[in-house]
């Protein structure tokens, strides 16, 4: 049986209200959150209320800014190459979308790329005559780096790849990604949507030129909120496509200068109090230690996987050679939509996954529709044989 770090699990779960309401393995669609992000957010609403949006948000500039020393704290970066977003999805996009291709040009990406991603790609593709190209696996199931470097030319004017995939615990080989990278002087983008917050993330190391993330999984941050990182280096060269007076200033008549900071890749209007949400939940996830995080749930998760798969009938999907803490499964006979409207009715939070997230990846592996149980910090392993007895519990698998 895997062996899961010692964890203050009772301050952590005296921290989330939520805990003694429902059994939550949905944090990588959203985690619930400790109440020292809640009462940041409701307090600045309350405050924003009594004095008016802008004079509120002028009388804390301090701690508006402070957010960007969180989140370069937490990727081990500068203040100025952070922008915060309203999203992940807007962040990642912010990159893309200023990035230039033309016809010929080759995207390289990964077989579990996610959707959303793939659509910008295809879209971008369909304008410009670029070309997507999905890297192998190797025998793990995670990206194969070997393709990878094998794929790799003048042509390719972009590698974007999800680090920790929508369907699955696999970890993306992200560091080795960003060598074969930087050896081509080809820009990298990095989805660290699933992986920021529960895995030690550290830019240099990872090689990336660009990262984006969400607060809302497993930051356990406000909905609605997101960030980017963006390397000096690649940030030089991109003017984004979308600009307003935050992110340029209008100089002249006929003048504009672009910020030289990430915040080139913001705009004006905000939701304040989300913003100092997700700094209280950046500086929450630092005061516990990425480090003993990131050990925590992959402990967790590991035993999780453990249990499902020696119940008969049940087949978990993780691939990979690296694992985190989503664990997705099926159940012979039984949709996965099925498995988790029952697991629901006994207050256990799962998600499903299916192709239209990930057609790559499900077309490939001829993978059903599964069962997404994605474990945190907060999790007790009391949590895990609640689930695990209910699986087993399921009318088919009882006979």
């Amino acid at each position: 049986m895997t062996s899961i770090p010692p964890f203050d699990l009772a301050r952590a779960r005296a921290d989330t209200p939520g805990c003694a309401g429902v059994t939550h393995f949905n944090n990588a669609g959203t985690a619930l959150p400790p109440s020292q992000v809640t009462d940041t957010v409701v307090d600045y609403l309350r405050t924003e209320a009594l004095l008016g949006g802008y004079e509120t948000a002028d009388a804390t500039a301090d701690r508006l800014e402070a957010v960007y020393a969180s989140v370069a704290r937490l990727l081990k970066a500068e203040p100025d190459d952070i922008a915060l977003t309203d999203s992940a999805t807007r962040s990642w996009q912010a990159v893309f979308y200023a990035l230039t291709f033309g016809p010929g040009d080759r995207i390289l990406t990964s077989r579990a790329e996610y959707a959303s991603n793939v659509l910008a790609f295809l879209q971008v593709a369909r304008r410009t005559g670029a070309v997507v190209e999905v890297v192998d696996d190797d025998e793990s199931g995670q990206l194969d780096v070997a393709d990878l470097r094998r794929r790799v030319d003048a042509n390719v004017k972009l590698i974007a790849v999800s680090h920790v995939p929508t369907q699955g615990g696999l970890v993306n080989p992200a560091e080795e990604i960003g060598a074969v990278a930087r050896e081509a002087d080809v820009p990298f983008l990095l989805d660290a949507c699933q992986s920021a917050g529960q895995l030690d993330l550290d830019v240099t190391r990872l090689g990336c030129d660009a990262l984006s993330a969400t607060g809302r999984k497993y930051l356990r941050g406000p909905r609605g909120t997101g960030f980017l990182y963006v390397h000096p280096r690649l940030r030089e060269r991109l003017e984004p496509a979308v600009l307003d007076l935050h992110s340029a200033t209008w100089t002249a008549p006929t003048e504009y200068v672009v910020d030289p900071t990430a915040k080139r890749f913001e705009l004006w209007e905000r939701d304040f109090a989300a913003v100092l949400g997700l700094g209280a939940a950046v500086d929450y996830a630092l005061g516990w230690g990425l480090q003993a995080i990131e050990q925590r749930v992959a402990g967790l998760a590991a035993t999780m996987r453990e249990r499902l798969g020696a119940l008969g009938g049940v087949t978990v999907h993780d691939a990979g050679v690296r694992k985190c803490g989503l664990v997705t499964f099926s159940v012979a006979g039984m949709e996965s939509a099925v498995v988790k409207q029952r697991l629901s009715e006994g207050k256990i939070t799962t998600s499903v996954s299916g192709a239209t997230s990930a057609q790559f990846d499900f077309t490939a592996r001829q993978l059903p529709n599964l069962v997404r149980a994605s474990v945190h910090y907060y999790n007790s392993e009391e949590e895990i044989d609640r689930l695990v007895t209910a699986v087993d519990s399921l009318p088919d698998l009882a006979g």
